[in-house]
């Protein structure tokens, strides 16, 4: 195993954002050193890593994302363990991570090396290649985990369709796939007309304007349209989803794109007994992440995995960052961080 203090003079690239005296952010690709990291055991090359929305939002100065700059965004990585104090894993181990605080207030994998602890990692499922697991990344594996939870409350394909909002994001874009993978029926909800067509290529059998969810108006509930949901867009949206799911139906919920409040009656839930679950991808224990990337390896493996992402390079992350904040963004990006 290579000795750690070997690798504290070692050099590699990162993004970089860094805080103004005016209170601005600016992102840019720096050189940096091993020692500039934190000194946790685990030290990892990262060979990819993937963009996510929390990413986008530590690039900008979020700082309930991230309180400290400068600062390496980046959630999920998959890379090469350089050396592990713990004695966990073995130098050249392959190993992925997302989660935690990774790219939160710890440097994260949009940089060439991360310092992280032992217990953040799970060994790359032997059925993924570390490109792979990135194209699920924190996206995917959200998606796969929301997919599991409706199985969990005995949601099965003859039940019906299931609604996914925010369905051209990475979230809901992987949700549809995995569903139509399993064998359920997608209604995919999505304000960009012009991506109709690519929704239903990853599966979904109708795409509907996401504004028709909320035509239910102030009813307690409406006319059940669906067996059950995968909501990323939280307040109103997340409201009439549960008022329109079928009795005895299940909405997960994973974001507040639209809104972190929403305001409802109890009927849907005790007239119709819907059930409302919540999705944790960052906090949820190293055996529940480790049993999750064992089933997007197995039997929640997507053919064709490279359909659902675009590949960029590290130097290309600031401009592809600003388009999430933009609302230009489609799918999955994964970060060749090596290039």
């Amino acid at each position: 195993m290579s000795s750690p203090e070997n690798n504290k003079d070692k050099t590699f690239k990162a993004l970089v954002v860094e805080e103004t005296s005016e209170g601005e952010f600016k992102k840019s690709i720096q050189e940096r050193r091993v020692s500039d990291l934190p000194d946790n055991d685990l030290l990892v090359e990262v060979h990819y890593s993937s963009l996510n929305y929390k990413d986008a939002m530590s690039a900008s100065g979020n700082k309930m994302i991230s309180k400290n700059f400068p600062h390496t965004p980046g959630i999920d990585a998959a890379g090469v363990v350089v050396s592990d104090k713990s004695g966990t894993f073995k130098a050249g181990q392959e190993v992925v991570i997302f989660g935690y605080d990774l790219g939160m207030d710890t440097d994260g994998g949009l940089g060439q090396m991360i310092s992280i602890p032992a217990d953040w990692a799970v060994a790359r499922p032997e059925a993924l290649s570390l490109k792979e697991a990135m194209i699920y990344g924190t996206g995917g594996l959200t998606a796969a985990l929301s997919v599991q939870k409706l199985e969990k409350m005995g949601a099965k394909p003859e039940d019906g369709p299931v609604a996914v909002t925010g369905a051209s994001g990475g979230v809901g874009s992987m949700s549809i796939a995995i569903l139509d993978h399993l064998g359920f029926e997608v209604i995919a909800f999505s304000g960009k007309s012009e991506q109709a067509d690519h929704l239903k290529s990853l599966g979904a059998k109708e795409v509907r304007n996401p504004d028709t969810i909320n035509e239910v108006g102030d009813r307690p509930v409406g006319r059940p349209q669906w067996a059950h949901a995968i909501d990323t867009l939280g307040g109103d949206f997340l409201a009439n989803l549960l008022k329109q799911t079928q009795p005895g139906g299940a909405v997960t919920n994973c974001g507040l794109a639209a809104s972190t409040e929403f305001s409802m009656t109890v009927l849907p839930f005790i007239t119709r007994a819907v059930s409302l679950l919540g999705i944790d991808s960052v906090f949820i224990p190293l055996a529940d992440k480790k049993a999750i990337w064992e089933r997007v390896a197995t039997d929640m493996k997507l053919p064709n995995l490279e359909q659902y992402c675009e590949e960029i390079t590290l130097e290309q992350t600031p401009e592809y960052l600003d388009r999430f904040m933009a609302n230009k963004v489609t799918g999955r990006y994964v970060v060749n961080v090596r290039g």
